[in-house]
């Protein structure tokens, strides 16, 4: 199977769980975003063009199946996914995923994505759109970034690094 296809289904897959099951687990009103934890691992291992590629698919389906916005996240994830790619290095990608630089990468990457996402979301609302967004950028970034420890483990283990580098 080519990494396309693979990437493709990992994508669609996570997309599904994010809709049906994420939402039952929810901590102070706030849910883990499982697609950012996909566009690391993009990013890190294939780089920019296929990370914003991917980001743009992945947002264009979030935007068909919600009623807000749409191409916010289709906008949001794009720009997320061009940064993850950043962060490609041929050499050490599995370092890097495999170690807490890939929660660290997440963390940043979590922050910049619900910044943008939150910042056009909640133009026009009554109460501070500032304070709506810091808000709810902060608790779903910590909520991914508690979240990206499991695919770091994961990494750590297929590829036998430490984690603690």
């Amino acid at each position: 199977m080519t990494p396309h296809v693979r990437y493709a289904i990992i994508a669609f897959v996570l997309f599904l769980v994010q809709m049906t099951f994420v939402p039952l687990i929810p901590v102070a009103g706030f849910t883990p975003d499982l697609l950012i934890l996909w566009l690391v691992a993009v990013g890190v291992r294939r780089g920019r063009l296929e990370a914003t590629l991917g980001g743009f698919l992945i947002g264009l389906l979030h935007d068909l199946t919600a009623t807000q916005f749409l191409g916010l996240a289709a906008l949001a994830k794009s720009i997320t996914g061009f940064v993850a790619g950043s962060f490609y290095n041929e050499n050490t990608a599995e370092q890097t995923l495999g170690s807490y630089r890939s929660v660290l990468i997440a963390l940043f990457l979590s922050v910049l994505h619900n910044f943008l996402y939150y910042a056009i979301l909640f133009q026009g609302v009554e109460r501070s759109v500032l304070l709506a967004t810091l808000v709810s950028t902060l608790g779903t970034s910590l909520y991914t970034t508690v979240v990206a420890i499991l695919p770091m483990f994961w990494f750590s283990r297929r590829f036998r690094t430490e984690w603690a580098r």
